[in-house]
């Protein structure tokens, strides 16, 4: 992510909840449908996606306390936006368009996590979703997909949550059926 509104932390800046560096008690782990529950009721805090500023050409964001330790971000996207293919590690997550409408590219196939640079997808792996303010959706691991805003004219805005906090994120291209990683990302990549 790039934008001016960012506010992303350096590695190892958020204690996991069983480090020694923490001074609060151990936390649960949230789990996928506490993730789902955090940003579908985050994404009904009018006040707090009317506080997001919206920029007409870049993405935006905020970022925000999530349950149980997790990683969590408030997200603007302008008309005709998007994140391109990516996955996000071992993190489990979910996300909820706040405003507007989101679309959803996924792959329902189950990627190998290191040691390939190019793979051939078969038939009936592609799935989309369309997700109207209200919608959203929760995901395992390595999960991959791409996320966009389809609008000529209307901003969107969607609020995501990741456990543990975002490891790294593997960037993708597709040319029809061929998966090719192009980038591995890690938190000191979004600084």
């Amino acid at each position: 992510m790039s934008s001016a509104h960012s506010a992303v932390p350096t590695a190892g800046s958020v204690p996991s909840p069983t480090s020694p560096a923490s001074s609060s008690p151990a936390v649960a782990s949230p789990t996928i449908t506490e993730l789902l529950d955090f940003v579908r009721r985050t994404a009904r805090d009018e006040a707090l996606i009317a506080s997001l500023p919206l920029d007409p050409e870049g993405r935006t964001w905020i970022r925000l306390d999530g349950p149980g330790g997790s990683e969590a971000w408030l997200i603007g996207w302008p008309p005709g936006t998007g994140t391109g293919w990516h996955d996000h590690a071992d993190s489990i997550g979910a996300f909820t368009t706040a405003a507007g409408a989101l679309k959803e590219h996924s792959l329902a196939v189950r990627l190998p996590t290191d040691g390939w640079k190019t793979l051939e997808l078969t038939d009936g792996v592609d799935r989309s979703r369309e997700l109207a303010a209200g919608q959203g959706r929760a995901f395992g691991q390595n999960h991959v997909h791409e996320v966009l805003n389809e609008s000529e004219d209307v901003h969107a805005v969607s609020v995501h949550a990741y456990y543990p906090p975002l490891p790294r994120i593997r960037r993708f291209s597709r040319t029809g059926a061929v998966l090719r990683l192009e980038q591995t990302e890690s938190p000191e990549d979004w600084q």
